[in-house]
C-alpha cells in the first residue's frame, strides 16, 4: 500500500459519519469517486451513488449491471439527556458491547466538536458484587469535564457522538482503527475504481448508509439500480485469537481476502462463489472462506427480481470496537479480487446470456 493510498485510508477512517448523520463522510467519497466515473449522484436517504458506463462490447444488446456496494457509516450515539451537573446520557446508534466503552475518548458534534469520555465507575464506591458487574448501555454517561452551564453553550439533546480514535499504523504490516467495519470497504471500493480499465458491464460503486442501523441505504440504493449482480465489501469476521475453538477460526489475518458463503441474512449465490474463488486461484490473490455477519448483500439479493449476490471483504479483527485491526495485504488482496472480477466480467459464466 503506497503512501497515497494510506493517506486516504486514514481520511476516510478519521472522518465522521455514525449512522444517520453520514454527511460528513457522504462528502468525502462523493468527491473522491468523482474523477474515475461516469457520474455520481446522492439519494434521498444519502447513499452516495458513482457510476461508470459500460465500455461498449460488440453486439451486446445491453451491459450487465453490477453494484458493488460498502456502507459508510459508522456505530456512535446521540444525546439523549443532559443531566443537571452537565453530564451526557446516551442513546446508540448501532450494536455495541458496552464493555470495549468504558474509558473511551469521544467526540461530541455540538456548535463546535467537544472531547468528552465515557466514564470509568468509580471502584472504591461500588459494592463488591457490583464492581464485577459488566455495565450496561444505559448506566453510560459522557463528562466533558465542564460544568453544565457551560456544556449547554456547546451539547444539545439530539447532538451526535462518534468515538475519537485515531488511524493508526500498528507495524508496517497491520493498521488499526475504530471503524474499519466498513471504511476499509469503502476504500476498497474506491481503489478499485481508480484502477479499473476495461470493464463491460455498467458498475455502481455505492457507499450506503444506515447499515448498522439495518441494512437500511443498500436497500434503497438496490431498488434503484435493479443489479443483475452484486458484490458487497465488508469485513470478514477475523477469530485467530486467543480461546477461539479450531472449528470457529474462519479467517486470519494476514492469509487473504475473505470470500463469504453464507451470513446471518444472506446465502452467496454459489455462481460467483465460484467464479470469485477460480479467479483468486488464476491471478494468485490470497483468499479465505467466511461465514460472516449480515451484510448490504442481504438487500442487493433480494431487490425486485432478485440478483446474484455475494460478500467479499479483508479479515478485521475486533468489529464494534475502537481497536479493530486489519493487515494490508488483505486489503489489497479485496482490491485485486474485485477489480479481476470487474474486469473480467464478460468472460465469467453467471448464466446470463
Amino acid at each position: 500500500m503506497n503512501v497515497q493510498s494510506l493517506e486516504l485510508l486514514k481520511k476516510l477512517c478519521e472522518t465522521p459519519g455514525v449512522s444517520g448523520y453520514e454527511e460528513p463522510i457522504q462528502k468525502l467519497v462523493a468527491d473522491e469517486l468523482r474523477p474515475v466515473v461516469t457520474e455520481v449522484k446522492v439519494d434521498k436517504l444519502g447513499n452516495v451513488i458513482g457510476y461508470r458506463k459500460a465500455d461498449k462490447k460488440p453486439g451486446e444488446a445491453r451491459p450487465l449491471k453490477v453494484m458493488i456496494a460498502a456502507h459508510m457509516d459508522e456505530i456512535g450515539f446521540i444525546v439523549k439527556f443532559i443531566d443537571k451537573d452537565g453530564f451526557l446520557r446516551l442513546e446508540p446508534l448501532g450494536g455495541f458491547d458496552p464493555v470495549t466503552l468504558v474509558g473511551q475518548r469521544v467526540v461530541v458534534h455540538g456548535k463546535k466538536d467537544v472531547l468528552g469520555v465515557i466514564a470509568p465507575r468509580p471502584m472504591w464506591l461500588l459494592e463488591k458484587e457490583t464492581q464485577r458487574k459488566v455495565p450496561e448501555l444505559k448506566e453510560l454517561f459522557i463528562d466533558l469535564g465542564m460544568p453544565k452551564d457551560k456544556v449547554v453553550r456547546l451539547v444539545s439533546v439530539g447532538d451526535v457522538v462518534s468515538l475519537a480514535q485515531d488511524f493508526k499504523e500498528l507495524n508496517e504490516e497491520v493498521v488499526t482503527g475504530r471503524n474499519f467495519d466498513d471504511r476499509v470497504g469503502v476504500f476498497v471500493i474506491l481503489e478499485t475504481m481508480k484502477r479499473l480499465e476495461t470493464c463491460y458491464a455498467d458498475v455502481y460503486a455505492v457507499s450506503t448508509v444506515q447499515e448498522e442501523l439495518g441494512i437500511r441505504g443498500a436497500t434503497v440504493a438496490s431498488f434503484q439500480i435493479e443489479p443483475d449482480i452484486g458484490i458487497a465489501i465488508d469485513g470478514s469476521l477475523a477469530s485467530d485469537i486467543p480461546d477461539v475453538k479450531e472449528e470457529d477460526r474462519h479467517c486470519s489475518l494476514g492469509k487473504g481476502v475473505g470470500i463469504y458463503l453464507v451470513d446471518r441474512l444472506t446465502v452467496s449465490s454459489k455462481v460467483l462463489v465460484k467464479c470469485l474463488i477460480e479467479l483468486a486461484e488464476k491471478y494468485n490473490i490470497p483468499y479465505q472462506l467466511n461465514i460472516g455477519g449480515g451484510t448490504d448483500a442481504s438487500a442487493i439479493q433480494r431487490t425486485k427480481a432478485g440478483a446474484l449476490a455475494c460478500t467479499i471483504g479483508p479479515p478485521t479483527r475486533y468489529m464494534h470496537s475502537t481497536v479493530q485491526l486489519c493487515h494490508k495485504d488483505d486489503i489489497e488482496a479485496a482490491i485485486r479480487l474485485l477489480n479481476v472480477f470487474l474486469e473480467n466480467i464478460h468472460e465469467l459464466d453467471l448464466g446470463y446470456a
